[in-house]
C-alpha cells in the first residue's frame, strides 16, 4: 500500500505522545514550584490521553495534618496540579493558566503510607477558560477504592 502522507495516528501512539508530554511537563516544572516540589517529588504518571491524567502518590509525613490523615491543603494542591495536567493534555500545551476557582469536597482519608490515585479529567477546555475535574481516590489492593476528595477546578487559559 502506498504512503499518502495523510495516516492517522493511531489512539495508542497519541496516547504514548501525550503520556510523554505529561512526564516532561513534570520533570521541569515540578522542580520549579516549591509547594508542588515538596508535595509531588515522587507523583508518578500512570496513564494520559486527551482530557485525562491518571497518576500515583505514596503519602508521606508532608501530606498528613495533626490528626494523621491528608491534609485539606494538600488535597486542594493536587486538585490545583492535577487540573492543570488534564489541561495540557488537551493540545500538548505547556502553559496551563491560572486559578479562579477551585472547589474540594472531603469525603474520607488516608495514612501516610497510604498510596493515592488521582484521576483528572478536562471537561471543557475553551478560549478562556477550562473546566476540570479531579477525583482522589485511596489505593486498596492496587486499585482506586474508596474517593478521598472530589475537586473542581477554573482555570483561565487564554493565550496572549
Amino acid at each position: 500500500m502506498e504512503s499518502t502522507g495523510q495516516e492517522i495516528a493511531e489512539p495508542k501512539d497519541d496516547e504514548a505522545l501525550i503520556k510523554s508530554h505529561i512526564e516532561e511537563l513534570v520533570a521541569t516544572q515540578l522542580p520549579s514550584s516549591a509547594i508542588y516540589n515538596f508535595l509531588l517529588s515522587d507523583v508518578r504518571i500512570r496513564s494520559a490521553s486527551k482530557g485525562l491524567v491518571t497518576a500515583r502518590l505514596a503519602l508521606t509525613r508532608n501530606h498528613i495534618n495533626s490528626s494523621g490523615g491528608i491534609h485539606g491543603a494538600a488535597s486542594a494542591a493536587i486538585v490545583d496540579w492535577a487540573g492543570g495536567m488534564a489541561i495540557a493534555t488537551w493540545d500538548l500545551r505547556r502553559k496551563t493558566g491560572v486559578s479562579v476557582d477551585i472547589h474540594v469536597t472531603y469525603l474520607s482519608s488516608a495514612s501516610e503510607g497510604d498510596e493515592i490515585e488521582i484521576a483528572a479529567y478536562a471537561d471543557k477546555i475553551g478560549g478562556s477558560l477550562a473546566f476540570t475535574r479531579v477525583v482522589i481516590s485511596k489505593v486498596v489492593d492496587g486499585e482506586a477504592g474508596p474517593v478521598i476528595a472530589n475537586g473542581s477546578h477554573t482555570k483561565f487559559v487564554k493565550q496572549r
